[in-house]
């Protein structure tokens, strides 16, 4: 599964990779050498960030499923105590 970004967010990042050099390490890089290194992390650190995002929210709604019958649930009455 690829990640696509928007053409604003990856100008974005782009421009943070390329200030993140400069303030860190004191060098400066070109649009090129930045839109390789965020394609490097898109191809291969964004998967797994992806991957436990997915799975932090199947354990939220599975938490959330599991509350409903204290959140919703109703207890009956017999209809035979109604009547008297």
């Amino acid at each position: 599964m690829s990640i696509e970004l928007e053409k604003d967010v990856k100008t974005a990042l782009i421009v943070a990779i390329k200030r993140y050099f400069q303030e860190t390490m004191d060098q400066e890089i070109g649009d090129l050498k930045a839109t390789l290194l965020l394609n490097f992390f898109l191809k291969t650190l964004a998967p797994a960030v992806y991957n436990h995002a997915v799975h932090d929210v199947q354990m939220r709604m599975q938490e959330i499923v599991s509350e409903i019958d204290g959140t919703c649930f109703e207890p009956e009455v017999p209809l035979s105590n109604t009547l008297k």
